[in-house]
């Protein structure tokens, strides 16, 4: 028992266990350097293969690059810094800008030559087809 009463008070004796609630290093990093998480993508898969779908305003689609290698689907581009601030001084910057770059791995190969993709209102819709081999068949039993 007393180590129990011990271990109540005992938490008020050390300063550095009431810095546990700070962010650590990685939140205090400047947003333009954390490119892992932009751009946050959805995917949906069926028989045929997956829509991929992200949300990039301010990018000029020419400037997106995708490709495909085997499963992996990359995203490429960069966001640049907006303009309208260049008189004052930011009071907030929460906008991301800066090159990003992502990578998805997908549960099948993707048909590349058949990918396709659209870019409107800000929002990037890729569709990757299902390579034929990855596809399921459908073989007739023959009887004799």
């Amino acid at each position: 028992m007393l180590w129990t009463e011990l271990g109540r008070f005992g938490r008020g004796l050390d300063p550095w266990l009431d810095l546990d609630w700070l962010p650590g290093p990685a939140a205090l990093v400047e947003p333009s350097m954390r490119t892992s998480e932009f751009p946050l993508v959805n995917i949906w898969v069926n028989e045929e293969g997956a829509m991929l779908t992200t949300e990039i305003p301010g990018i000029d689609p020419k400037s997106v690059e995708i490709s495909i290698a085997g499963k992996t689907v990359t995203l490429r581009g960069s966001r640049e810094p907006g303009g309208e601030g260049e008189e004052g001084t930011y009071h907030r910057r929460e906008r991301w800008y800066g090159r990003f770059s992502k990578a998805v791995e997908l549960p099948f190969n993707v048909e590349a030559g058949k990918v396709g993709a659209r870019f409107r209102k800000g929002i990037l819709q890729v569709t990757l087809p299902k390579a034929e081999a990855d596809k399921p068949k459908t073989i007739k039993v023959q009887s004799e």
